[in-house]
């Protein structure tokens, strides 16, 4: 063979080497992608599953989830059936633990309280135009208006805003966020609060008129507010001005003119005269 047709061969030969190389690459990666991956069967909702629903056995069904578990994660619809639902819960998804009351505390607002808080009911009045935009999830301060117990004789009313960044579980009987934001007149709002707050908030409504005041709910700051007295709301307005004094000058002494007496005795008789000092005369 002449060198010329050796060298093809050669050229052929890597060429074929590197295309084999390159097919067992691809294939080894088909067959370790087209291993099966393990999955676990887990509770999810066959449907939309609104808060406060107790589940039932139709509420649930299963769904294969590849790879780890979410957390909390429900593997027996036994143990999901009977429970309380305390968030929306989508269908096709994961029912998980941490989403469900505990077992035996049932549905409705009660299932939804936090352990260590409480459900307040504070009676709204139907002038009061915040309260038809009160809606569950939302965030309020609780105003208190009144005069206060130890105010002086005839003292005004006092505002004063006495608890800040509550909760609002429900709006009357409705425990569910509308979806489109539509106001609704209601007459009583329950605010997730502590056992103290929910002190407060008894002794002021009955005592004082309540007012709730809607913040944003991304603002989670409390802010340290002083009481306004109606009094202040006044302040700087014009206001009848007091009569000026009119100072009153005492009338001018008369200048005293300096006298001397010379007695003068005759015999018996004894007279006195006076005579005015020649200094006093001008």
């Amino acid at each position: 063979m002449n060198r010329r047709l050796l060298t093809i061969l050669l050229i052929a030969f890597v060429v074929a080497a590197a295309c084999t190389f390159g097919v067992y690459r691809i294939l080894g990666r088909m067959i370790v992608a087209s291993k099966p991956v393990p999955t676990t069967s887990v509770v999810a909702a066959a449907a939309d599953i609104k808060l406060g629903t107790v589940l039932a056995k139709s509420d649930l069904t299963t769904t294969q989830i590849a790879g780890s578990l979410p957390k909390d994660a429900i593997l027996k619809p036994e143990d999901a059936i009977g429970r309380g639902v305390i968030a929306n819960i989508y269908q096709g998804e994961p029912i998980l633990s941490s989403r469900l009351a505990p077992t035996g505390s049932g549905g409705g607002l009660a299932a939804t309280i936090p352990d260590g808080m409480r459900a307040c009911a504070v009676k709204v009045d139907d002038v009061v135009g915040v309260a038809g935009f009160v809606t569950p999830g939302m965030r309020v301060d609780v105003l208190a208006s009144g005069v206060p117990p130890d105010a002086a004789q005839g003292a005004g009313q006092v505002t004063k805003t006495i608890l800040q960044n509550i909760e609002v579980l429900s709006a009357g009987t409705d425990i569910q966020k509308d979806a489109e934001g539509k106001p609704q007149q209601v007459q009583v709002v329950n605010l997730l609060v502590t056992p103290e707050q929910a002190q407060m908030l008894s002794l002021a409504s009955n005592q004082l008129k309540i007012q709730l005041v809607l913040r944003n709910p991304l603002d989670t700051k409390v802010e340290q507010v002083n009481g306004t007295p109606i009094g202040s709301l006044f302040t700087g307005l014009n206001t009848p001005t007091a009569p000026k004094r009119v100072a009153v000058q005492a009338p001018a002494k008369k200048p005293v003119t300096p006298t001397y007496s010379i007695q003068v005795i005759n015999g018996s008789n004894t007279t006195e005269e006076k005579f005015n000092s020649p200094e006093g005369q001008h």
